[in-house]
């Protein structure tokens, strides 16, 4: 599948500049076998007045009474009758969306605050924009290692610092929203596409947020091997494309060995104020 980039999609399709003047923006969670930390998340995010799309990507009828909360409360309910992948869910809630997006994790990792922070950046600015994690504190050993690797290698074959590019919480424009359902994936590579992607089409900006990981992120459905190599696999066709094969190495070797790694204590850090928005590409 040709992979259309930002600027000739808008040109195509009439975006691109855009009035902000009064942007509304929807947050959408992909989720599979939700608990009620899914709920309490929708709670203050309607709470806040905030439009909510869930996208249910194959959980089953156990987990029917948690979906019905999230109806209760004012969100929608997008299903998928089996699972399909994150990307194949994040695309669904693209396609739904006639506004701003910010994409939020349901399992707790993102604050209210955080996410309406993202929102509020992409609102003023209608700029792609990353939640972004400084992994201070205990994290759990394979995300604070995967991240800074990835990190490294991410830099060296795009040239942009990202700080955290595993994070789960981005917000697009609705300018985006066409060409982000053109990014193929329909796992968790779909994430690091976009990201690599985006690097080249107007850049990225990066708004601090809490670290928080729960139960040693337990309720993630990441599996260390199989999702590793397709998470990488677009860094490794950027890294031989970019005559960099360091980084192809260091990839490979992280991917075949991060899963023997262990976990620490579960870790919340909160963003300081004084920490500022940075910009990328």
């Amino acid at each position: 599948m040709q992979i259309a980039d930002v600027d000739a999609y808008e040109a195509a399709h009439g975006g691109g500049a855009e009035d902000r003047g009064d942007v509304e923006t929807t947050v959408t969670g992909t989720t599979y076998e939700p608990d009620q930390r899914l709920v309490d998340l929708v709670d203050g995010l309607r709470g806040a007045g905030q439009a909510v799309v869930v996208v249910d990507d194959g959980s089953g009828p156990a987990d029917a009474p948690v979906f019905q909360a999230v109806r209760d409360r004012g969100g929608t309910v997008l299903t998928h009758p089996v699972n399909r992948g994150k990307g194949v869910a994040l695309k669904t809630g693209f396609r739904s969306a006639k506004e701003d997006v910010v994409c939020a994790d349901a399992d707790g990792q993102h604050r209210v605050e955080d996410i309406l922070r993202v929102a509020d950046h992409v609102r003023r600015t209608g700029r792609t924009t990353l939640g972004v994690r400084r992994f201070t504190g205990p994290v759990p050993l394979r995300s604070s290692a995967g991240n800074a690797l990835t990190r490294v290698v991410f830099a060296a074959v795009t040239g942009s610092r990202i700080q955290d590019t595993q994070t789960g919480l981005r917000g697009y424009p609705a300018s985006r929203l066409g060409w982000l359902l053109e990014v193929p994936g329909e796992r968790f590579e779909d994430e690091m596409r976009t990201l690599l992607l985006a690097t080249r089409h107007g850049g990225i900006d990066q708004v601090p947020i809490a670290t928080v990981y729960l139960e040693h992120n337990a309720s993630s459905h990441f599996r260390p091997l199989v999702d590793s190599a397709r998470v990488y696999a677009p860094l490794l066709r950027f890294s031989a494309s970019s005559c960099w094969p360091g980084a192809v190495d260091a990839v490979v070797r992280f991917v075949f060995g991060s899963a023997a790694t262990a976990p620490s204590q579960p870790a919340h850090r909160s963003a300081r104020p004084d920490e500022r928005v940075t910009t990328s590409g």
